[in-house]
């Protein structure tokens, strides 16, 4: 899953940025609100964390803008203030939750975990994916194909994920590095070919039937 941390003190950035790629979502940065409002109106993220206090554009301006845009996106909200009027506000601006700094990066982990599983409950009828004969459970993070369980490392399951929430559409190799990991990633790299055949012996080679398509020069597709 893919995440935005709007936030322009360093050290707050770098601490959030850090634990968040290492508990393995692909993590976006930007410092100032301007920034923030164009990222957050122009690319999809399951989640941004966003301060206040930012130079530019006051966070809370910045989420309002995204509201009324019809931007959904859960928005967890950073601030030193720790005020309930300040809470509140925060809350009637579009957030979808609030955390006060100093904070420990256990509690963020558990409330940005808490609005993504809250996110698929409201955009996935259930907690698993189903595309042909093959599942994925969001929740437990297992997958099985025919009843036949297929483990999955931890970028394998984002791919897959993604793969699954756009099955029958083309997604090209940059939508996937965007998505699955981030910006900072050299186009060049074949880090999505790679994952790609890890994804096919596990989940195509067992089976007659193969689901993941290669369309060449345009992406992949995953098809029943």
């Amino acid at each position: 899953m893919r995440l935005l941390i709007v936030e322009d003190d360093d050290t707050t950035a770098d601490f959030v940025s850090r634990g968040l790629t290492e508990a393995g979502y692909a993590v976006d940065r930007v410092d100032n609100g301007e920034d923030g409002l164009v990222y957050g109106l122009n690319t999809f993220y399951d989640l941004i964390i966003l301060d206040i206090m930012l130079p530019r554009r006051n966070g809370l301006e910045v989420l309002q803008e995204w509201r009324q845009r019809k931007i959904k996106t859960p928005v967890l909200v950073l601030s030193a203030k720790m005020e309930v009027g300040d809470r509140v506000r925060g809350l009637h601006k579009g957030g979808d939750d609030y955390l006060t700094k100093p904070f420990a990066f256990a509690e963020l982990l558990a409330r940005v975990q808490a609005l993504l599983r809250r996110r698929n409950d409201e955009f996935v009828e259930a907690s698993t994916l189903h595309v042909g004969d093959l599942t994925l459970n969001l929740h437990t993070r297992e997958a099985d194909r025919d009843g036949q369980a297929i483990p999955l490392q931890n970028k394998e399951f984002e791919l897959l994920e993604y793969l699954m929430r756009n099955a029958g559409m083309v997604v090209s190799k940059t939508m996937i590095i965007e998505h699955v990991w981030n910006y900072n990633f050299d186009p060049a790299t074949n880090i999505v070919e790679a994952r790609i055949y890890n994804l096919r012996e596990k989940i195509d080679k067992p089976f007659e039937k193969k689901m993941i398509a290669t369309l060449r020069g345009a992406g992949y597709t995953l098809r029943e």
